[in-house]
């Protein structure tokens, strides 16, 4: 008899999240890329050869030029026994898209896996770790809670947590790349494998075939290589990728913050909503409007624009919402329903020689700042695994191993970012307040309810929480364990009375539907004993 019990653990986070993850309009520019002259080439025979070598190296076909995807082709290519090539969709590079936030953990790995690109990555950085951060009344404009960035990095000499332009980062990297390792135009549309050798034939989008010996997909939530792998749609019902329940609407400008250069960014709570401003350097700001919406709202009629729309909506908020919503141009902003996709334990992330790396297996939302982050931590332990194997008959073993050291984490850390969603425009409102009036003899009571109450509650809680997130986020960078028992269980048992205090106002469907940690989970959010002992006999063999 098959015993199964429903997941009731807490990953609940606000605090680092809140960070340059979507990018406003910007104008499309082609990159000014420079090439680098490629290495001598090795003969490569089409004669299959066990050994991995110089003269047979093995050749990796990476699907999709994005942060992980470029990570992963930059570690590989130093490697004189790889061969790697990256096709991607899009015909050319553009100057287009915003900030993406690279936080300390991420930071860390890019400096181990490349001293020079980090360097560059630094001359185009804006930190925001070594700043004030954290979250604030969205009514009142008081800070509700504070969380410290700068001490958990420097405690374990990490580079502060900050963001840098996308297009900024996908040029460094496609500098730092040998000539004709990016193929553009033509995507990867699906994959054969041959069962004997395990090599995988690769089909593009524009019916040419490629052989290799590896295929990594690094092509987003909606990627063909996941389709292919699951066989299932790539989008849609039975893609495994799941709308959030939320629509964000985002914002990018060259803005006078009154707090320039001390703060970082904010997060202003309230009922049912929230928004966040961030600085992302040079005098420029993103903000963010996270709203609990149907899919398909960014259909939504918006006769007076996406700003007016906004400060109606955000009507009676801080001043300093409606402040930076008044110099937003509707150019500057752009609205996208939130997707993502939590990993499974019963699903593999690979299929012999071929493995999923970042959104295509663990698409998380936006509010831990991890999303990129978490792709970058994929393409170190994948360039690890394939650059100790020695001969071909390993890639198996070597992509599995990647999978049980990445498998939990990943999971834990879009489990939490999926709950601070939930939680924060469901759970938080504004906090109750006691206030004493000049002349009155007795105090009134702002927001005296339920959800007020339990969001003051709650405010000498997150300091605590905040410091063992970052502690777990920090320390396992190197992806060396399955788990960080320790952490995971901190983490549990604060976030159980987070959720206590909260049930009532989420709900437990509202909870249980979010905390995202199918890495434990044989179905869509339940566990059972097998999926357990599956887990654990992984955890222990590390």
């Amino acid at each position: 008899m098959l015993f199964r019990i429903t997941v009731a653990i807490s990953a609940l986070s606000f605090a680092g999240a809140f960070a340059p993850q979507l990018g406003a309009n910007n104008r499309a520019k082609p990159l000014n890329v420079a090439t680098v002259p490629p290495p001598s080439s090795p003969t490569i025979s089409d004669e299959y050869v066990a050994e991995i070598s110089a003269n047979n190296p093995l050749k990796v076909i990476i699907s999709g030029a994005g942060v992980g995807g470029l990570a992963l082709a930059k570690a590989l290519s130093k490697n004189p026994n790889m061969d790697v090539t990256i096709f991607e969709r899009t015909d050319e590079f553009k100057r287009f898209g915003g900030p993406i936030q690279l936080a300390s953990n991420a930071l860390q790995v890019l400096k181990e896996m490349d001293q020079e690109v980090f360097d560059q990555i630094m001359e185009k950085f804006t930190f925001t770790g070594d700043k004030e951060n954290g979250i604030k009344d969205g009514i009142r404009t008081e800070w509700y809670a504070k969380f410290d960035l700068k001490s958990p990095a420097e405690n374990r000499n990490m580079p502060y947590t900050g963001v840098i332009e996308r297009p900024d980062l996908q040029e460094i990297y496609l500098n730092n790349l040998p000539k004709g390792v990016v193929q553009n135009g033509d995507g990867v549309k699906s994959y054969t494998k041959d069962p004997k050798t395990g090599r995988v034939t690769v089909e593009l989008e524009s019916g040419k075939q490629v052989v290799g010996d590896v295929l990594i997909g690094a092509d987003g939530i909606w990627s063909a290589v996941r389709a292919t792998m699951r066989d299932e749609p790539a989008r849609g019902e039975g893609s495994g990728a799941t709308y959030s329940g939320y629509t964000v609407f985002a914002g990018e400008l060259n803005y006078a913050s009154p707090d320039n250069g001390q703060v970082g960014y904010k997060v202003y709570i309230g009922p049912q909503q929230y928004f966040v401003i961030t600085d992302i350097g040079k005098g420029r700001y993103q903000w963010y409007a996270f709203l609990a919406r149907p899919p398909g709202s960014v259909n939504d009629p918006k006769p007076e624009g996406s700003s007016k729309y906004l400060q109606d909506l955000f009507a009676g908020w801080s001043d300093e919402i409606h402040a930076i919503l008044r110099v937003t141009q509707e150019h500057e902003i752009e609205q996208r329903d939130l997707y993502d996709r939590p990993p499974s334990v019963r699903r593999s992330w690979t299929d012999g020689h071929v493995a999923l790396l970042g959104d295509g297996i663990h698409a998380m939302m936006p509010n831990l700042g991890q999303g990129g982050c978490q792709a970058i931590e994929d393409a170190f332990v994948i360039s690890q695994e394939l650059g100790s194997a020695k001969t071909r008959t390993e890639i198996t073993r070597k992509l599995e191993s990647y999978q049980q050291r990445r498998l939990i984490r990943s999971a834990a850390v879009q489990g939490l970012s999926r709950f601070a969603s939930d939680i924060i425009i469901r759970g938080f409102d504004t906090p109750t307040k006691i206030v004493w009036d000049e002349g009155k003899f007795l105090p009134r009571i702002e927001n005296f309810g339920y959800a007020g109450i339990v969001t003051r509650m709650l405010q000498p809680i997150l300091p605590l929480f905040f410091e063992v997130q970052f502690n777990f986020l920090y320390d396992g960078w190197k992806n060396e364990f399955a788990i960080d028992l320790k952490a995971f269980l901190i983490i549990a048992s604060i976030g159980s009375l987070m959720l206590l205090l909260s049930a009532g106002v989420v709900g437990e469907a509202g909870i249980a539907a979010s905390l995202g940690l199918e890495a434990l989970i044989g179905a869509e959010g339940i566990l059972d004993f097998e999926a357990i002992s599956t887990a654990l006999r992984e955890m222990s063999s590390f």
